[in-house]
């Protein structure tokens, strides 16, 4: 056989497989480059960065993969991939053009109506490009899965991008938003009744989480569930907050509103936390709480593995903004149910799977141990009613503990433990009446200046 029709076989695929040695080692070296500097700079040396941070890094990564084989091929080969400068350059001056800017939700939500269908491009002329140069094991088992994963990435992110426009105009919101420390918050109030109970949700735990809570309550009394900022139909504060900055919103808003206190809080999960910091900042605007298997101000040091996990979530949460434009969010979410009732069910799971669901998440766990220290600062309720709900179900090791120090907060306490889990306190139609019990307890309290529901403090068992 000729050479050049030797060459031309190996090239499309056929005969001998000794001339895909060299190029294909470069071909995996420079794309295993590429994910391993992705990896490296976005759960390492940039673990836990905002969103532009983590995608313009690894995008830089993905830049130097492609500039390497470019590079290699050259000058180890006798097949050089010089087009392989191509989608370096633009993955580097987007990159770059991100670390620079430092764009905000809005205007990277506005880019995913663009880079999409460039990115199907960009994967489409590479795929052309390195038919005509790269010989065919080395371009099918190295090249094609890279040039797959961007054009499912592209068509990913058209997707989200289409669902969050059609998403933002499907739900409006329950109730009001109101202008306050520079963002517009939303707040949503049924019933009628004093004192007003306030519900604060743990981490993505936007307004609608207590739609099985808040209709019951509100048949005795008035409630008020709220976004904070970044949540929900709230609007974006200028940066993470900490519990103090969620008091001081949360103070704000309930007076623009024309609420009265004092309030009975409610937290769930980590709003928890922040109801304790809020008590220990404004504690005229508290007159009982409820704790529904609340987060500990001792949370990294009376549970053993929080400390650990605490570091890793960090780092992998920060990833998830990114990952959701992408449209990985979405698809996880297929398979993920919720039993709230309609529509709080369909409206939770859009902006959970959103972008911007993961940005507020991730900017929330950011500021965990401060959220933490701030809510430590409350060392008593005096002899305000506090009820502590702790689901039994799925304990982690030190939670019985943290609970019960809690519920050592007031003179007057009542302690219950339910066999739920953490979640199903607010979703599951039976389990959560056990959150509107407790809730409905304390209100009684205030309202006949009892000490506690129940004599002293008490610890009882619930279904």
């Amino acid at each position: 056989m000729p050479a050049e029709h030797a060459d031309s076989s190996a090239l499309h695929g056929g005969g001998s497989a000794a001339p895909d040695g060299p190029i294909a080692r470069v071909v995996a070296a420079s794309l295993a480059t590429g994910l391993l500097g992705a990896a490296a700079l976005t759960l390492g040396l940039f673990g836990g960065a905002p969103e532009h941070v983590i995608t313009g890094s690894a995008l830089l990564a993905f830049a130097a993969g492609w500039g390497l084989l470019a590079v290699l091929s050259s000058r180890l080969t006798s097949r050089p991939q010089r087009w392989a400068l191509v989608p370096a350059a633009a993955l580097a001056v987007v990159g770059a053009g991100l670390l620079a800017l430092a764009p905000g939700d809005v205007a990277l939500t506005a880019a995913g109506w663009f880079w999409p269908p460039l990115l199907l491009a960009l994967a489409a002329w590479i795929a052309v490009r390195a038919r005509a140069t790269l010989p065919g094991r080395a371009r099918v088992w190295l090249l094609y899965p890279v040039l797959a994963a961007m054009a499912l990435g592209a068509v990913g992110g058209g997707y989200q991008s289409v669902r969050v426009a059609l998403d933002g105009g499907a739900y409006p919101a329950p109730g009001r938003t109101y202008a306050v420390a520079g963002h517009r918050l939303h707040l949503w109030c049924t019933g009628s009744g004093g004192p007003t109970v306030v519900l604060e949700g743990g981490l993505g735990e936007m307004s609608l989480a207590w739609s099985r809570v808040a209709p019951a309550v509100s048949a005795t009394s008035r409630v008020c569930a709220y976004d904070r900022a970044g949540q929900g139909w709230s609007g974006d504060a200028a940066g993470p907050q900490d519990a103090h900055d969620v008091a001081d919103d949360l103070h704000g808003l309930l007076t623009r509103a024309g609420e009265r206190g004092p309030y009975v809080l409610v937290g769930h999960s980590t709003g928890g936390t922040y109801a304790l910091a809020h008590a220990a900042r404004y504690p005229a605007d508290v007159a009982g709480m409820v704790l529904l298997d609340s987060a500990s101000p001792e949370q990294f040091t009376v549970l053993p593995s929080y400390a650990g996990f605490y570091a890793m979530w960090r780092r992998v949460s920060a990833l998830q903004p990114s990952l959701a434009r992408l449209g990985v969010a979405r698809l996880v979410g297929a398979f993920v149910g919720s039993t709230l009732p309609e529509p709080a069910a369909t409206q939770t799971q859009a902006f959970a799977t959103s972008a911007r669901g993961a940005r507020s998440q991730r900017d929330e766990f950011s500021r965990y141990r401060e959220v933490f220290r701030q809510a430590g600062a409350l060392t008593t309720l005096g002899d305000r009613p506090l009820v502590v709900v702790t689901a039994t179900e799925g304990q982690q090791a030190g939670w019985a503990t943290a609970q019960n120090r809690l519920a050592k907060l007031s003179v007057g306490s009542s302690h219950r433990l339910v066999d739920a889990t953490h979640g199903s306190l607010l979703e599951d139609p039976q389990d959560s009446a056990a959150a509107v019990r407790a809730i409905q307890d304390v209100v009684r309290s205030v309202r006949t200046i009892a000490s506690a529901p129940g004599s002293g403090s008490s610890s009882t068992t619930q279904r």
